[in-house]
Formats: structure tokens, C-alpha cells, sequence
């Protein structure tokens, strides 16, 4: 126990969505206590079970209820803390809401945040959790790969009237505010922008990345396009890379996360042969698929500060299958 004193206690926003459960599960495993921040939930009808039976949860998390609409709802879960994992992000791909409400939502919820590890004076670092949709769309079609330096040319998204357009102008443009807010303040924040996050999952939903990189499994192919060329990468290893970069102490700016990139073809091929119990469409019948490119992403800037991807594909989709047998949804 008096190691993991040592450790401190962190917040993690969006504990019980994909990303932030798994981070949470990695904290705990790694001596750290943890706050967890969930929409509320007064009537405590959402079961949250899969957090509280994590081991090390019965002593060393505490769950809170905060909304990205009610910043100041965040205080009493970062109140103490040494860090912040601010995962949290409103999730619609399919734009129930506008673009405008929801970036507003976002924006406003990660100042008060950001403004709430300020006042603390305990808070050492924030890593913001990003998404490589706020690099990827910059308008060169010329870059076969592209790094921290790139950014997706928002007005670019919003004259395309893009599936999930919302999204990658809310992402883009809260993940900007973020690194504004540390340079104007002196709080030191590094994001991280994992690409196609896929594995194994915790969480009682099943994650849309998941869902979507499972299209052949699941025979849907309206999302097919999204895995023409892909770039994949573990969901234990973009917690292991927040945990990283929190402890990193030369961190500075954006990382992508990033470790694999497969064609549809070689997939299909490699799910074919693994999992012979499914009906996999062969490469003759993806020829014709518009892609949607997600494929060259640097990971150079992370790697060159020390960290290193532990998970292949096999262990990606073998973990996401047995998650989704586990949970019925296969």
C-alpha cells in the first residue's frame, strides 16, 4: 500500500466509455488511485459493475457523476489529483444534434476542466485524448503520411458534409483549445491521437471502432470503406501510451498512436485464416469499395520518447472477438 500512496490519484473523464474503462483498469493496475468522472446518473440506474469489480477498484476508485454541459460538476473529482486523463467527448456520429451544440459542449466542458487542474495546484499534467481524425483531413491528398504537424482543415470537413463531420470538427477543435489553454496558462497538457482503436473492450456497449472493424465478421457493408486501408492499434496500448505520456517527463505537444497499417484485402485474407468458422468476402468482392484512407500515420515522435506498441493484429482481433462472444453481440 504504501507504493501505491506513492502513486497519487488521477482523474479520468469518460470512465465508462471504451478508452477511458480500459485506462482505468491500466491506472489501477499500475498502483494508481483513480477518480472517475460518468454522465450523471442520479437515480445510479447505468451499471457501472464492470468498473467496480476492476481489481484494485474496491480500494482505489471513486466514481463520480459530471456532465461536459456543467463544467463545474468536474471539481470535486479533480479536487486533489496529481493528473487528469480528460477522455470524455460527446459521441453522435449520427448528428442528432448540430455540429455547433455539440463543439460548444465539448469546448466549454474542457475549459472548465482545464481550469479546475489550474486552481488545484496539484496537477502536474493533462493528457487529453484525441483522435486522428483531427490530423488526418488537411486538405494535401499529396502526404502519404502525416505527423503532429498536420490538421484537419475544419472548413474543409464542413463543406464536405462528411459521415461523422461533427465529430472530426469537434475533436479537431477541442484538441486545439486544449494545447491554447496550456501555452496561454503554463499548464502542461499533451494530447495523444490514437488512430483506428480496435481489441478487446470492458465497457458494456459495443465501441463503434470495434464494430466498424468487425464488418467482415459482422457482414456490414456499409462499413466496409472505412477498412480498405486502415491503420489499427490497441486499445491497451493507447492506455499504456496515456499512462506514458503522463509519466514521460520530456512530453510536449501531440503524439500519434498508431501501430499497424492493413489493406482490406490483407485482412480479409488474415481474418479468413484465422477464424475459418466465419464467412470472410474474399478479395474479388472488395475490389470495387470506395475507401475511406485512415492508413499513414507517423508514430516517430512517440516511439523516439521510448514507448513501444506491445499488441499485433492477432491479439487486436482475437481480443475483440472474445469480447463481443463474452457480451452477445456475436
Amino acid at each position: 500500500m504504501e507504493e501505491e500512496n506513492k502513486k497519487g490519484t488521477v482523474c479520468v473523464t469518460g470512465g465508462t466509455g471504451f478508452v477511458g474503462s480500459w485506462l482505468i483498469k491500466r491506472l489501477l493496475r499500475h498502483g494508481y488511485f483513480v477518480n472517475a468522472t460518468i454522465r450523471s446518473d442520479p437515480e445510479c440506474k447505468r451499471d457501472v459493475s464492470y468498473l467496480r469489480n476492476l481489481p484494485g477498484a474496491s480500494d482505489r476508485l471513486r466514481i463520480y457523476n459530471a456532465d461536459l454541459d456543467k463544467p463545474d460538476s468536474f471539481n470535486a473529482a479533480i479536487n486533489g489529483c496529481i493528473g487528469l486523463f480528460h477522455v470524455a467527448h460527446p459521441l453522435d456520429f449520427g448528428d442528432k444534434e448540430s455540429e455547433e451544440t455539440k463543439t460548444k459542449r465539448a469546448i466549454s466542458g474542457l475549459l472548465g476542466i482545464l481550469q479546475a487542474c489550474l486552481d488545484s495546484k496539484t496537477v502536474r499534467r493533462v493528457v487529453y485524448t484525441s483522435s486522428a481524425s483531427a490530423v488526418l483531413f488537411n486538405g494535401n491528398r499529396d502526404l502519404d503520411i502525416v505527423d503532429e504537424s498536420s490538421w484537419t482543415d475544419v472548413e474543409l470537413i464542413r463543406s464536405l458534409r462528411m459521415y461523422a463531420g461533427s465529430y472530426i470538427v469537434g475533436k479537431t477543435l477541442t484538441e486545439k483549445t486544449a494545447l491554447e489553454f496550456a501555452q496561454k496558462h503554463g499548464l502542461d497538457v499533451v494530447t495523444l491521437v490514437p488512430t483506428w482503436i480496435h481489441g478487446p473492450f470492458i465497457c458494456s456497449h459495443l465501441p463503434d471502432t470495434v464494430c466498424i472493424s468487425l464488418a467482415l465478421i459482422f457482414g456490414n457493408e456499409d462499413h466496409y470503406k472505412y477498412l480498405v486501408d486502415t491503420s489499427f492499434v490497441h486499445v491497451d496500448d493507447v492506455a499504456r501510451a496515456h499512462i506514458f505520456l503522463f509519466e514521460y517527463p520530456n512530453a510536449k505537444g501531440r503524439y500519434i498512436c498508431s501501430a499497424l497499417e492493413v489493406t482490406i484485402d490483407k485482412l480479409s485474407e488474415f481474418l479468413s485464416a484465422r477464424y475459418p468458422e466465419y464467412q470472410i468476402p474474399n478479395a474479388d468482392s472488395l475490389k470495387d469499395i470506395v475507401p475511406v484512407k485512415f492508413s499513414g500515420f507517423s508514430s516517430k515522435k512517440l516511439l523516439e520518447a521510448g514507448f513501444n506498441y506491445q499488441h499485433g493484429l492477432e491479439e487486436i482481433f482475437d481480443g475483440a472477438i472474445e469480447s463481443c462472444k463474452q457480451k452477445g453481440f456475436i
